[in-house]
């Protein structure tokens, strides 16, 4: 390890990672008169920095004086949160081992702060206090990323510092030391049919735990964000099996991707490799797989990490991207959307984006970002496509922050400088207390959480401090490390090290279009409105090639240009209503290419109403008392609740919530909604909680009305609402816009008895056209003067 620590600051330049770099620098070097005009001055730079200084001791402080040696320091309590002598969140408390995570969390954040004082003195806190032979079942994924990768980055730097400061002579590599103890205690959860690993283990006694007994599923992220912090552990220490296993992990998470749509779903089955959860975006429950594919590629030289990342984010810009918009859609049906809100996750998107190369699309999503927090001051936990509030938490995450520091780096615009700085000023209006820094509970409100996570310390203002530091003010230069997901530094002379027992051969399942990138034009690079002063920045053109692929009408997407210049090439012309410009193929070949287009899109569009059609509910009811004739109105269905599908439906006078939010622990209203179909108005809290709590009072199902004045299904596309990933609703909920609820609202004013029957639409049309077809064949008959034997009443279940 001594001799690797001399060369760490040697930039290491083999031919797979020189490409990666050669765009950053070029961009970064460029003349300062490209530089924006509107700068933010050294002065204020630096004071933002001290500011952001000033932050982490704040917050770190509150912790060493009032919470240490616990895992988190609770700022309002102001006292240390334990695992097991602290009330219990549930499995949100995976995360805490007894092993004093913030402390380990945040030593490389002092490094960088040049306070080497205080991280000598944590380090000998650690190495004296921190022990992990205890009965506690913990989170694999979050006691690598916090725990395993916080003693490496400190061990490291604890060496670094060493030759470079002249300091910490008496360190011995203990902390290296307590990393593989720690790596030894996870391994049990990586003994499964797949090599994928289990979500949790017991530090002590690994998958023996009676608790354990039935894990079986782990998200993807949870098993795809290993390989990083392993692989460094195998390096340092010359023990290979941890990076044996990492790499395993990730191979079978590879080959259980969609064949077709190259895309992966959020949760899996650890022995049988099926898919639980088919959604697949960038956000919560997948985040950092991506990102591990691609700094696994950057750390350790492997292209057939590099391979994978470009076909997995070939696939998310195809699917899941929309403008700036990353919305989830299903692994297997990529044309349809999973969900209609976004997580606050997905800010770390930019900031890959920026190193992968990609800067237009990195700069609209993040803009999408900062409006977001714009509108609501914070950025709240998850918001719909519309930028309502869908779970209002503001948990201080750093990913937003993360990819302003990236971009900044990327363009040297000062425009994420002022970003930044209002972030900060908002983090010191709205989440500083006298004891560290809250969480905040709901964005709407203000109100605090009892919580500061230990990545507050480790990320959040570890990134606020770079945005606004130089490079010259820095102990140790960043470009030659590695972040990992938690932000910790693993440095890259790491490569050098290699490891015995894997091998480098490019797979044979990839082919040379797997690491091509496609180099975005100059000119249409950044919109003049939005990123005006970036433009001189990106310099020199790209070669256009031609394929010889025909565009299918499946994979035709209107916000591209080269898809709408290829359909205008063979003679189709994307017009508004009142435009009468028409396109003209430019030759026969084009012109017939462009009529199986058009074939195609017809096809393609009856493909999508079936398919719409399938997943819509209706709320039917029959028009008067003594009335035969039904009507129905459009309603969307959930992800959450039981699917009504053929003959199945639920029936049940319909009575509103009080209050008709739904929010609070017990509805006024709950013992006479015992069977009852319960009506609810979205807002303030989750769907599935109004659920829950229909459910707890006994309801037959819950219809649940929009808030947002004129909306319709009509005008609107189809709304499916989204649950937490807990499976615990067994009554159907259903969605209605708000012209439609409108009119189920009339019928119930004149009927207060009002009955109604939710089922699936298409079964709906097919009763009603049975229905007609009956009532036709019966007055043909009588107009024949004929009688015809009476069919019997279709049974109730089959409506």
């Amino acid at each position: 390890m001594s001799s690797t620590l001399m060369i760490v600051r040697q930039r290491l330049l083999f031919p797979s990672l020189l490409s990666l770099l050669l765009l950053i620098i070029s961009v970064i070097s460029e003349d300062a008169s490209t530089i924006p005009t509107q700068n933010m001055s050294h002065k204020e730079r630096a004071e933002l920095r001290e500011e952001a200084r000033d932050m982490f001791y704040h917050a770190y402080h509150a912790y060493m004086e009032n919470a240490y040696p616990a895992d988190e320091l609770m700022p309002l309590s102001c006292k240390g949160r334990y695992r097991g002598v602290t009330p219990s969140r549930g499995d949100m408390d995976d995360i805490l081992g007894n092993f004093s995570m913030t402390l380990v969390d945040t030593l490389d954040t002092l490094v960088l702060l040049g306070d080497f004082a205080e991280f000598e003195h944590a380090v000998k806190l650690v190495i004296r206090d921190v022990q992990f032979d205890s009965d506690i079942i913990v989170s694999v994924f979050e006691t690598n990323i916090r725990m395993v990768g916080g003693l490496l980055s400190a061990h490291i730097l604890a060496e670094y510092l060493q030759k470079q400061a002249d300091v910490m002579h008496w360190y011995k590599g203990e902390m290296l030391e307590m990393a593989r103890e720690l790596g030894y205690r996870l391994l049990p959860a990586f003994n499964t049919t797949t090599g994928i690993p289990h979500a949790r283990v017991n530090l002590r006694l690994g998958m023996k735990d009676p608790q354990l007994k039935k894990s079986r599923e782990t998200c993807t992220a949870c098993a795809g964000t290993i390989l990083l912090e392993f692989a460094a552990l195998s390096r340092l220490t010359g023990d290979p099996i941890f990076e044996v296993r990492a790499h395993a992990a990730m191979d079978a998470l590879w080959k259980l991707r969609h064949r077709g749509s190259d895309l992966m779903g959020t949760v899996l089955n650890v022995h049988s490799g099926d898919w639980v959860r088919r959604d697949s975006g960038v956000g919560a429950g997948i985040d950092s797989y991506y990102e591990y594919l691609f700094k696994s590629y950057v750390l350790l030289g492997d292209d057939k990490y590099l391979a994978r990342f470009n076909r997995h984010y070939n696939a998310v810009m195809k699917y899941v991207s929309e403008g700036p918009m990353l919305l989830d859609v299903l692994m297997h049906r990529p044309h349809a959307k999973s969900r209609n809100f976004m997580d606050s996750l997905l800010a770390f998107w930019p900031g890959l984006q920026v190193l992968s190369g990609d800067l237009k699309p990195a700069v609209q999503t993040h803009e999408m970002l900062y409006q977001v927090m714009q509108m609501h001051t914070l950025i709240p936990e998850a918001w719909t496509v519309d930028f309502q509030i869908h779970w209002g938490q503001h948990h201080l995450r750093p990913e937003f922050i993360e990819s302003t520091y990236f971009l900044y780096r990327a363009t040297g615009d000062h425009h994420y400088l002022q970003v930044g700085k209002r972030a900060l000023k908002t983090l010191q209006q709205y989440a500083k207390v006298s004891c560290g820094y809250a969480a905040v509970n709901d964005v709407r409100t203000g109100k605090h959480e009892d919580r500061m996570d230990s990545f507050v310390l480790s990320e959040t203002f570890k990134y606020l401090f770079l945005l606004f530091s130089e490079p010259q003010d820095l102990i140790i230069n960043v470009d030659e490390f590695v972040f990992t997901t938690e932000a910790h530094l693993l440095p890259l002379s790491i490569a050098q090290l290699g490891n015995s027992t894997f091998s480098f051969r490019q797979s044979d399942e990839h082919n040379v279009l797997d690491f091509m990138r496609t180099c975005p034009s100059s000119n249409k690079l950044f919109p003049e409105k939005v990123r005006k002063p970036l433009r001189n920045f990106i310099t020199g053109s790209c070669p256009r090639t031609t394929t010889g692929k025909r565009l299918s009408a499946l994979d035709f997407q209107a916000s591209n240009a080269d898809h709408l210049r290829a359909v205008y090439d063979m003679g189709i012309t994307m017009v508004s209503v009142g435009d009468r410009s028409q396109g003209k193929a430019k030759s026969q070949e084009e012109g017939e290419m462009g009529l199986q287009f058009m074939q195609e899109m017809l096809e393609l569009t009856k493909m999508q109403s079936i398919n719409q059609l399938a997943q819509l509910q209706a709320v039917a009811y029959a028009l008067d008392d003594q009335s035969q004739d039904w009507t129905a109105l459009m309603a969307g269905p959930s992800h959450f609740s039981p699917e009504l599908i053929g003959e199945q439906f639920v029936e049940g006078d319909i009575v509103w919530a009080r209050p008709l939010r739904a929010c609070d622990e017990r509805l006024h209203n709950a013992e006479s909604l015992k069977g009852k179909i319960v009506v609810a108005e979205r807002g303030d809290c989750t769907f599935v909680s109004k659920a829950r709590l229909a459910q707890k009072a006994g309801a037959a199902a819950l219809i649940v009305c929009d808030n947002v004045a004129g909306s319709s299904g009509e005008t609107q596309p189809m709304f499916a609402m989204s649950g937490d990933g807990t499976d615990d609703v067994v009554i159907p909920v259903v969605f209605m816009y708000t012209l439609e609820f409108a009119k189920l609202s009339q019928a119930k004013l004149r009927r207060p008895q009002l009955r109604v029957r939710i089922m699936q639409m298409v079964e709906y049309k097919r009763w009603q056209i049975a229905k007609e077809a009956h009532q036709n064949e019966t007055a043909a008959a009588a107009a024949a003067g004929t009688t015809t034997a009476m069919p019997k009443k279709k049974p109730e279940k089959e409506l």
